[in-house]
Protein backbone atom coordinates (compact mmCIF):
# COMPACT_ATOMS: atom_id res chain seq x y z
CA UNK A 1 0.00 0.00 0.00
CA UNK A 2 1.18 3.34 -0.94
CA UNK A 3 2.78 5.46 2.08
CA UNK A 4 -0.25 8.17 0.80
CA UNK A 5 -3.70 7.19 1.48
CA UNK A 6 -6.53 7.33 3.49
CA UNK A 7 -8.59 10.51 5.18
CA UNK A 8 -6.07 13.30 5.58
CA UNK A 9 -7.20 16.29 7.22
CA UNK A 10 -5.99 19.38 5.85
CA UNK A 11 -5.08 20.80 8.98
CA UNK A 12 -6.58 23.91 10.28
CA UNK A 13 -4.02 26.66 11.81
CA UNK A 14 -5.21 27.76 15.17
CA UNK A 15 -4.47 31.29 16.18
CA UNK A 16 -4.90 32.82 19.44
CA UNK A 17 -7.01 36.15 20.12
CA UNK A 18 -3.84 38.38 19.35
CA UNK A 19 -3.51 36.57 16.40
CA UNK A 20 -0.43 34.42 16.88
CA UNK A 21 -0.46 30.41 16.02
CA UNK A 22 -1.61 28.84 18.76
CA UNK A 23 1.35 26.03 19.39
CA UNK A 24 -0.14 24.23 22.49
CA UNK A 25 -3.62 24.04 20.97
CA UNK A 26 -2.02 22.99 17.71
CA UNK A 27 -0.48 20.43 19.26
CA UNK A 28 -3.80 19.19 20.95
CA UNK A 29 -6.00 19.34 17.78
CA UNK A 30 -3.21 17.08 16.14
CA UNK A 31 -2.81 14.55 18.98
CA UNK A 32 -6.92 14.40 18.78
CA UNK A 33 -6.69 13.95 14.50
CA UNK A 34 -4.76 11.07 15.35
CA UNK A 35 -7.01 8.90 17.89
CA UNK A 36 -9.76 9.22 14.31
CA UNK A 37 -7.61 6.55 12.33
CA UNK A 38 -5.96 9.21 9.99
CA UNK A 39 -3.98 8.18 6.93
CA UNK A 40 -1.85 12.05 7.28
CA UNK A 41 -1.58 15.59 7.65
CA UNK A 42 -1.81 18.33 4.84
CA UNK A 43 -0.21 20.99 6.50
CA UNK A 44 -0.20 25.22 5.54
CA UNK A 45 -2.81 24.44 3.04
CA UNK A 46 -5.60 26.58 2.26
CA UNK A 47 -7.35 25.63 5.46
CA UNK A 48 -4.56 25.98 7.18
CA UNK A 49 -4.09 29.46 6.16
CA UNK A 50 -0.74 29.02 4.81
CA UNK A 51 -1.07 31.66 2.29
CA UNK A 52 -2.03 34.61 4.89
CA UNK A 53 1.30 33.70 6.95
CA UNK A 54 4.93 34.84 7.09
CA UNK A 55 7.46 32.10 5.83
CA UNK A 56 8.88 32.22 9.68
CA UNK A 57 5.25 30.99 11.00
CA UNK A 58 4.66 28.34 8.06
CA UNK A 59 8.23 26.76 8.67
CA UNK A 60 7.33 26.84 12.88
CA UNK A 61 3.87 25.23 12.12
CA UNK A 62 5.59 22.69 10.23
CA UNK A 63 8.72 21.67 11.90
CA UNK A 64 5.75 21.76 15.11
CA UNK A 65 3.37 19.03 13.39
CA UNK A 66 6.32 16.95 12.13
CA UNK A 67 7.80 16.88 16.26
CA UNK A 68 4.07 15.86 17.41
CA UNK A 69 3.27 13.72 14.92
CA UNK A 70 6.88 11.65 15.45
CA UNK A 71 6.43 9.61 12.50
CA UNK A 72 2.86 8.63 13.64
CA UNK A 73 1.28 9.11 10.32
CA UNK A 74 3.18 11.28 6.85
CA UNK A 75 3.17 14.62 6.69
CA UNK A 76 2.63 16.44 3.57
CA UNK A 77 3.63 20.61 3.99
CA UNK A 78 1.93 22.79 1.72
CA UNK A 79 4.76 25.81 0.74
CA UNK A 80 2.91 27.13 -1.96
CA UNK A 81 3.10 30.93 -2.29
CA UNK A 82 3.18 34.05 -4.81
CA UNK A 83 6.25 34.37 -4.09
CA UNK A 84 8.72 31.79 -5.83
CA UNK A 85 11.85 32.14 -3.82
CA UNK A 86 9.84 31.64 -0.44
CA UNK A 87 8.02 28.39 -1.65
CA UNK A 88 11.71 27.45 -2.57
CA UNK A 89 12.53 28.16 0.73
CA UNK A 90 9.76 26.04 2.35
CA UNK A 91 10.76 23.68 0.17
CA UNK A 92 14.30 23.03 1.24
CA UNK A 93 13.03 23.85 5.37
CA UNK A 94 10.18 21.02 4.49
CA UNK A 95 12.40 18.60 3.42
CA UNK A 96 15.43 19.29 6.03
CA UNK A 97 12.52 18.67 9.28
CA UNK A 98 11.58 15.68 7.71
CA UNK A 99 7.92 15.93 5.96
CA UNK A 100 7.44 13.05 3.83
CA UNK A 101 6.48 15.70 0.53
CA UNK A 102 5.89 18.55 -0.71
CA UNK A 103 3.03 20.30 -2.26
CA UNK A 104 2.00 23.35 -3.65
CA UNK A 105 -1.18 25.42 -4.92
CA UNK A 106 -0.54 26.88 -8.89
CA UNK A 107 0.19 30.61 -7.55
CA UNK A 108 -2.35 32.60 -8.85
CA UNK A 109 -1.09 35.15 -12.34
CA UNK A 110 1.54 31.65 -13.45
CA UNK A 111 -1.30 31.81 -16.38
CA UNK A 112 1.43 29.92 -18.83
CA UNK A 113 2.60 26.28 -18.75
CA UNK A 114 6.20 27.46 -19.38
CA UNK A 115 6.22 29.42 -16.01
CA UNK A 116 3.90 26.43 -14.02
CA UNK A 117 6.64 24.40 -15.45
CA UNK A 118 9.84 26.64 -14.12
CA UNK A 119 8.06 27.04 -10.85
CA UNK A 120 7.60 22.91 -9.68
CA UNK A 121 11.16 22.52 -11.32
CA UNK A 122 12.46 25.12 -8.90
CA UNK A 123 10.42 23.53 -5.88
CA UNK A 124 11.79 20.06 -6.84
CA UNK A 125 15.14 21.42 -7.08
CA UNK A 126 15.26 22.56 -3.61
CA UNK A 127 13.55 19.42 -2.18
CA UNK A 128 14.92 16.72 -4.52
CA UNK A 129 14.50 13.83 -1.66
CA UNK A 130 10.85 13.95 -1.27
CA UNK A 131 8.04 13.44 -3.76
CA UNK A 132 6.18 16.65 -4.72
CA UNK A 133 2.66 16.88 -5.31
CA UNK A 134 0.25 19.55 -7.57
CA UNK A 135 -2.90 21.11 -6.16
CA UNK A 136 -5.15 21.40 -8.77
CA UNK A 137 -8.67 23.32 -8.32
CA UNK A 138 -9.49 24.40 -11.52
CA UNK A 139 -8.64 27.08 -14.02
CA UNK A 140 -7.90 28.31 -17.31
CA UNK A 141 -5.15 25.51 -17.77
CA UNK A 142 -6.19 21.95 -18.89
CA UNK A 143 -5.33 19.59 -15.95
CA UNK A 144 -4.19 16.63 -17.25
CA UNK A 145 -2.07 18.70 -20.10
CA UNK A 146 -0.39 20.37 -17.66
CA UNK A 147 0.06 17.11 -15.24
CA UNK A 148 1.73 15.78 -18.64
CA UNK A 149 3.88 18.67 -18.36
CA UNK A 150 5.17 18.30 -14.87
CA UNK A 151 5.40 14.72 -15.04
CA UNK A 152 9.47 14.80 -16.78
CA UNK A 153 10.31 16.78 -13.28
CA UNK A 154 12.12 14.43 -11.44
CA UNK A 155 10.51 14.22 -7.73
CA UNK A 156 6.34 15.46 -9.20
CA UNK A 157 4.93 12.14 -8.30
CA UNK A 158 1.29 13.08 -8.77
CA UNK A 159 -1.44 15.61 -7.59
CA UNK A 160 -4.08 16.59 -4.76
CA UNK A 161 -7.37 16.97 -7.90
CA UNK A 162 -9.90 19.24 -6.11
CA UNK A 163 -12.88 20.02 -8.66
CA UNK A 164 -16.15 17.96 -9.72
CA UNK A 165 -14.58 16.51 -12.99
CA UNK A 166 -14.12 13.32 -12.47
CA UNK A 167 -13.44 12.02 -15.70
CA UNK A 168 -10.97 14.89 -15.49
CA UNK A 169 -9.92 13.53 -12.45
CA UNK A 170 -9.87 9.40 -13.84
CA UNK A 171 -7.34 10.92 -16.55
CA UNK A 172 -5.30 12.31 -13.99
CA UNK A 173 -4.89 8.74 -12.18
CA UNK A 174 -4.52 6.84 -15.20
CA UNK A 175 -1.36 9.15 -15.95
CA UNK A 176 0.52 6.67 -13.65
CA UNK A 177 0.90 4.45 -16.97
CA UNK A 178 2.92 6.85 -18.12
CA UNK A 179 4.74 8.20 -14.76
CA UNK A 180 8.26 6.66 -14.44
CA UNK A 181 9.36 8.51 -11.72
CA UNK A 182 11.26 7.03 -8.68
CA UNK A 183 8.04 7.15 -6.31
CA UNK A 184 4.15 5.91 -6.27
CA UNK A 185 1.95 7.96 -8.63
CA UNK A 186 -0.31 9.40 -5.84
CA UNK A 187 -3.61 11.31 -6.83
CA UNK A 188 -5.56 12.61 -3.77
CA UNK A 189 -9.14 13.73 -3.71
CA UNK A 190 -10.01 17.26 -2.57
CA UNK A 191 -13.41 18.23 -2.55
CA UNK A 192 -14.88 16.46 0.18
CA UNK A 193 -18.36 16.98 -1.03
CA UNK A 194 -17.41 14.45 -3.67
CA UNK A 195 -14.85 11.85 -1.57
CA UNK A 196 -17.06 8.84 -1.72
CA UNK A 197 -17.24 9.36 -5.53
CA UNK A 198 -13.21 9.97 -5.78
CA UNK A 199 -12.59 6.84 -3.78
CA UNK A 200 -14.83 4.60 -6.44
CA UNK A 201 -12.81 6.66 -9.00
CA UNK A 202 -9.21 5.26 -7.56
CA UNK A 203 -8.45 8.19 -5.38
CA UNK A 204 -5.60 7.11 -3.36
CA UNK A 205 -7.27 8.78 -0.13
CA UNK A 206 -8.87 12.51 0.29
CA UNK A 207 -7.44 15.45 1.71
CA UNK A 208 -10.07 18.29 2.75
CA UNK A 209 -10.86 21.05 5.52
CA UNK A 210 -14.28 19.11 6.96
CA UNK A 211 -11.76 16.32 8.36
CA UNK A 212 -10.31 18.51 10.89
CA UNK A 213 -13.90 17.89 12.61
CA UNK A 214 -15.24 14.52 11.19
CA UNK A 215 -12.78 12.80 9.82
CA UNK A 216 -14.33 9.13 11.15
CA UNK A 217 -16.86 9.94 9.25
CA UNK A 218 -14.68 10.11 5.77
CA UNK A 219 -12.41 6.69 7.07
CA UNK A 220 -15.95 5.06 7.43
CA UNK A 221 -17.02 6.35 4.06
CA UNK A 222 -13.89 4.81 2.41
CA UNK A 223 -14.31 1.34 4.58
CA UNK A 224 -17.92 1.06 3.22
CA UNK A 225 -16.02 1.81 -0.69
CA UNK A 226 -13.69 -0.92 0.08
CA UNK A 227 -16.42 -3.17 1.53
CA UNK A 228 -18.85 -2.70 -1.83
CA UNK A 229 -21.30 -0.84 0.47
CA UNK A 230 -22.26 1.64 -1.60
CA UNK A 231 -25.55 2.58 0.00
CA UNK A 232 -23.64 3.00 3.29
CA UNK A 233 -21.36 5.39 1.59
CA UNK A 234 -23.34 7.31 0.12
CA UNK A 235 -25.55 7.84 2.64
CA UNK A 236 -22.41 8.93 4.38
CA UNK A 237 -21.32 11.13 1.81
CA UNK A 238 -24.77 12.74 1.96
CA UNK A 239 -24.95 13.42 6.15
CA UNK A 240 -21.45 14.50 5.56
CA UNK A 241 -22.52 16.96 2.90
CA UNK A 242 -24.93 18.19 4.74
CA UNK A 243 -22.83 19.80 7.59
CA UNK A 244 -20.56 21.28 5.08
CA UNK A 245 -23.47 23.41 3.97
CA UNK A 246 -24.55 24.54 7.03
CA UNK A 247 -20.92 25.97 7.67
CA UNK A 248 -20.98 27.26 4.32
CA UNK A 249 -24.06 28.83 5.01
CA UNK A 250 -22.87 30.34 8.22
CA UNK A 251 -19.52 31.54 6.93
CA UNK A 252 -17.48 28.35 6.40
CA UNK A 253 -13.71 29.60 7.93
CA UNK A 254 -15.08 30.89 11.02
CA UNK A 255 -17.74 28.76 11.49
CA UNK A 256 -15.58 25.71 11.70
CA UNK A 257 -12.37 27.63 13.84
CA UNK A 258 -14.59 29.57 16.35
CA UNK A 259 -17.25 26.76 16.53
CA UNK A 260 -17.42 23.67 15.36
CA UNK A 261 -13.68 23.09 17.03
CA UNK A 262 -15.12 24.77 20.07
CA UNK A 263 -17.88 22.11 20.04
CA UNK A 264 -15.28 19.53 20.07
CA UNK A 265 -12.83 21.44 22.97
CA UNK A 266 -10.34 23.13 21.18
CA UNK A 267 -10.58 27.26 20.79
CA UNK A 268 -8.76 28.02 17.44
CA UNK A 269 -9.77 31.33 17.06
CA UNK A 270 -10.79 33.38 14.19
CA UNK A 271 -9.67 33.35 10.38
CA UNK A 272 -7.25 35.56 9.50
CA UNK A 273 -8.33 38.15 6.37
CA UNK A 274 -9.81 37.48 3.69
CA UNK A 275 -11.78 34.89 5.97
CA UNK A 276 -14.47 36.51 7.86
CA UNK A 277 -14.76 35.94 12.04
CA UNK A 278 -17.98 34.22 12.84
CA UNK A 279 -20.95 36.26 13.69
CA UNK A 280 -21.56 35.49 17.48
CA UNK A 281 -25.71 36.72 17.04
CA UNK A 282 -25.81 33.50 14.66
CA UNK A 283 -24.47 31.02 17.43
CA UNK A 284 -27.36 29.75 18.94
CA UNK A 285 -29.02 29.33 15.00
CA UNK A 286 -25.34 27.77 13.65
CA UNK A 287 -25.66 25.09 16.31
CA UNK A 288 -29.38 24.17 16.43
CA UNK A 289 -29.02 23.27 12.82
CA UNK A 290 -25.63 21.56 13.81
CA UNK A 291 -27.94 19.21 15.78
CA UNK A 292 -30.83 18.52 13.12
CA UNK A 293 -27.86 17.35 10.88
CA UNK A 294 -26.54 14.91 13.50
CA UNK A 295 -23.48 16.68 13.75
CA UNK A 296 -22.27 15.17 16.95
CA UNK A 297 -23.21 11.37 15.83
CA UNK A 298 -20.67 12.05 12.94
CA UNK A 299 -18.21 13.39 14.98
CA UNK A 300 -18.19 10.59 17.70
CA UNK A 301 -16.99 7.97 14.54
Amino acid sequence: MSLFHGTWPALLTPFTADDQVDFPTLARVVDYLLTKGIGGFYVCGSTGEGVYMSVDERKRVTEAVIEQVAGRVPVIAHVGTMVARDAVALSCHAQEVGANAIASIIPPQFASVPSIVDYYTALSKAAPNIPLLSYIFGGPTDAVALMRSLMPIPTVAGSKYTGPNMHEFRMILELEKEYSGPYEWTVFSGMDEECFFGSLFGAHGCIGSTLNYIPGTYRAIQEARAAGDLARGTDLQLRANAITQILFQFGFMGAMKKEVMARLGFDCGQPRLPGRPFDPARRDAFHKALDAAGFDELAAM
